[in-house]
């Protein structure tokens, strides 16, 4: 069910894919970017027209969009308040996470009018504690930047550290205003679940098809 079409999958199956999509969401739009790896996030409105723009996430008060986001190991972060019918979809690698994408993401969904406090979260499969293995100096880095994350890091082998990266979000998105019983992790480490989830990792680091995690508002 890869969904992406710059990953040199077979454009036939892709656009098969795509068939089985909207088949299932009628009359949704889907919105995607050119995901970069790093903060910005785009605010889309009722005329997209399907440009993907640079950028890590979404927001939208627009009915009949869906904020599309790909991921094979990243953490696909979906957001929304639906009392005023604001959502948001965000991509956090490392970068991203590093860069705090994710009050990124709620600044841009209060500016459309959301209340932090009411905002649902949703973090979906990404690679888990246990598989993200990185050099200990970018964990120091993110101890510096994000001193709460050294209690979701673990030693690894001579020279690496572990890093999580969902709790590490959880708390930015606490800090950010969100009621952490609203913030939700869905879904297994997709390295240690790559019979049923796309990872790099379990790939070798070689290209592979895609997650798409999105959320919209029926129009």
């Amino acid at each position: 069910m890869n969904l992406a079409r710059w990953v040199n999958d077979d454009p036939a199956a892709v656009e098969e894919n795509w068939r089985r999509w909207r088949a299932s969401y009628p009359g949704l739009t889907p919105a995607c970017l050119q995901q970069v790896h790093g903060n910005a996030v785009r605010t889309v409105d009722g005329t997209h027209d399907g440009t993907r723009h640079a950028a890590d996430g979404m927001v939208t008060a627009a009915p009949g969009v869906a904020l599309c986001i790909f991921s094979a190991d990243c953490v696909p972060i979906l957001l929304a308040d639906a009392e005023r019918g604001v959502v948001g979809a965000l991509h956090a690698g490392w970068r991203g996470t590093l860069a705090n994408i994710a009050a990124a993401g709620v600044r841009s969904m209060v500016a459309l009018g959301a209340r932090p406090t009411m905002i649902d979260a949703a973090l979906g499969p990404a690679i888990g504690v246990c598989c993200f293995e990185v050099d200990a100096e970018l964990a120091d880095r993110f101890a510096v930047a994000l001193p709460a994350s050294r209690r979701r890091t673990r030693p690894g082998s001579p020279g690496k550290a572990h890093l999580d990266l969902r709790p590490i979000i959880h708390d930015q998105l606490a800090t950010a205003g969100l009621d952490p019983v609203r913030i939700a992790t869905v879904g297994p480490c997709t390295k240690c679940a790559s019979d049923r989830y796309f990872s790099r990792r379990a790939a070798g680091g070689a290209t592979s098809g895609l997650q798409m995690s999105f959320i919209g508002m029926k129009p």
